[in-house]
């Protein structure tokens, strides 16, 4: 299978890449600066915010992914200087989302396999995780940005997409192979708490890829 995969270098695009590569897919590691997260995997530079740079990059491909991360604006991951001083990312997020589409359909491409985020997964029917008494506020506009994008593409009709959402607590770590996968819930352990390796999680990305279990719609990955 081809895929052209989107934010490759990140944490979780280089292991989506090196897991893809493993089984033997054919991946387009596509990133603002055009290097390969993998030995031996082809890269190519690209803005995911611009259609017609999508549309030259993804044509003839099988599949799209987007490991895009929404600017982490006032994250204390990030300094000032590159959050441009705390604006709220939601917007520039669902920009970037709807180019990509724009691309992906452009490109005649019929599936967009999409990295998304555990803040909108559900504690309790109607209740998402972000929206509970100490969740982290650092994190709130992240969580808010990936919660517009979920509800853009369950607006879609057009598309065959899958939102893949991870655990609360997601990190580099061991791939074991062995996770559990939901829906909509958030999934904890015996313990109370969501993890889940950022190696596992690139396994469930590339097991929806390869099975198509979920087409229009989120699944998620927890130990």
């Amino acid at each position: 299978m081809k895929l052209v995969l989107f934010g490759a270098t990140g944490m979780v695009g280089s292991r989506i890449a090196t897991e893809a590569s493993a089984r033997g897919h054919q991946v387009l590691a596509v990133s603002r600066s055009g290097q390969s997260p993998v030995p031996g995997v082809t890269a190519t530079a690209a803005d995911a915010s611009d259609p017609e740079k999508v549309v030259e990059v993804a044509r003839g491909a099988d599949a799209v992914a987007s490991a895009c991360v929404p600017p982490r604006w006032g994250s204390p991951r990030s300094s000032e200087a590159e959050t441009g001083g705390g604006s709220d990312p939601s917007g520039p997020f669902l920009a970037l989302n709807e180019a990509l589409v724009a691309g992906v359909r452009a490109a005649g491409v019929g599936r967009l396999l999409v990295v998304g985020g555990a803040g909108g997964l559900e504690v309790a029917p109607g209740q998402a995780l972000s929206d509970q008494p100490g969740f982290p506020e650092a994190y709130l506009p992240e969580a808010h940005a990936h919660r517009a994008v979920l509800a853009y593409y369950r607006g879609l009709d057009d598309l065959d997409w899958t939102y893949v959402s991870p655990a609360a607590e997601i990190a580099p770590g061991t791939r074991t192979g062995r996770f559990r996968v939901g829906g909509d819930q958030l999934m904890t352990d015996d313990q109370g708490r969501s993890l889940i390796s950022a190696e596992d999680y690139a396994v469930a990305f590339v097991d929806e890829l390869e099975r198509h279990a979920h087409p229009r719609g989120r699944m998620s990955a927890a130990y």
